[in-house]
C-alpha cells in the first residue's frame, strides 16, 4: 500500500531540510524523484547521495516564482521518466520579520515563492496529471497557516493560509481526473529554521508541544510517502496536521 515503486516525485525546494528529507523519503519507498532547488548544488548533493544508495533521480534548477521555468523543469522530468506522478510543492521562505517592519519587496518575495510558486506547481502538474488521469499532489502548508503565531512573520503565515485554500480549489478542480491534492501542515520540525532559534527560544515552543517534543523531518516525508501512496488513494482536499498536539482538531 505505501510503495511507490516505478512512480515518479517532483520536489520543489528539495536541497536541504524538509524537502531534502521529503526527496529521501519518496527515494526510500521506491520512486524516481527530480530534485529541484534555486541552490542547485545542495540539490546536487542531495540527489548524489541518493543516487550512492542505489535510487534513480535528477537535480534541475529551479525559481519556482517563474511559471515558464517550472513547466520547463517539469517537462523535462516527464521526458527523463516518461511521465510525473507525485508532485510536491515544499520551495518556501520562513522569515520571521515583524509585522510592522516588512518591507513590500520582502512581502513580495515571500507571497512569489511560497504561495505563487505553489499554484505554479499545482497547475503545471495539476495539467500533466490531468490528461493522465491520475497523479498526486502534496502542498507543504504550516500551522502558522491555521493559528496565529509570533515565531514566523505575517507574511509567511498568510501565504500558508493561501495554501490551504489553493490545495482545497484544486482538490475539487482535480478530483473527477482521479488527481488528489493535499496539504500537510507541520509545526515545530527539526531543521534549519529550529536550528536558528536560541536555546531559550527552543525550550519555549518545547513546552507548548503537548507530545513534549520536536518533530523529525522524517516524519514529514512519512505524510508525503502516505498521500502519494496507494494508502492515501481516498484522501483529497485534506489537510494533515503535523504539530504534536499544539492545534487539536
Amino acid at each position: 500500500m505505501f510503495s511507490l515503486s516505478g512512480r515518479t516525485a517532483f520536489v520543489t525546494g528539495a536541497g536541504q531540510g524538509l524537502g531534502a528529507a521529503i526527496a529521501r523519503g519518496l527515494a526510500g519507498a521506491g520512486a524516481r524523484v527530480a530534485l529541484t532547488d534555486i541552490d542547485v548544488a545542495a540539490a546536487d548533493a542531495v540527489a548524489a547521495e541518493l543516487r550512492a544508495a542505489g535510487h534513480e533521480c535528477i537535480a534541475m534548477l529551479l525559481d519556482v516564482r517563474d511559471e515558464v521555468t517550472f513547466a520547463q523543469r517539469f517537462e523535462s522530468a516527464v521526458q527523463r521518466f516518461g511521465a510525473v506522478d507525485v508532485m510536491v510543492n515544499n520551495a518556501a521562505l520562513t522569515p520571521s520579520t515583524s509585522l510592522w517592519d516588512i518591507p513590500v519587496a520582502e512581502w513580495d518575495q515571500v507571497m512569489a515563492v511560497n504561495l505563487r510558486g505553489a499554484f505554479f506547481g499545482c497547475r503545471v502538474a495539476g495539467r500533466h496529471m490531468r490528461d493522465r488521469g491520475a497523479g498526486r499532489i502534496v502542498n507543504l502548508s504550516s500551522i502558522a497557516g491555521q493559528q496565529a503565531s509570533a515565531a514566523t512573520g505575517v507574511h509567511y503565515a498568510a501565504s500558508k493560509a493561501g495554501i490551504l485554500a489553493l490545495t482545497r480549489s484544486f482538490a475539487q478542480e482535480l478530483a473527477p481526473h482521479g488527481v488528489t491534492v493535499n496539504a500537510i501542515a507541520p509545526a515545530a520540525i527539526r531543521g534549519p529554521v529550529l536550528d536558528a532559534m536560541d536555546e531559550a527560544r527552543q525550550r519555549t515552543v518545547q513546552a507548548g508541544i503537548p507530545l513534549g517534543r520536536f518533530g523529525e523531518a522524517e516524519e514529514v516525508a512519512a505524510a508525503v510517502v502516505y498521500l502519494a501512496s496507494a494508502a492515501g488513494a481516498f484522501t483529497t482536499g485534506a489537510t494533515l496536521d503535523l504539530n504534536g498536539g499544539r492545534l487539536m482538531r
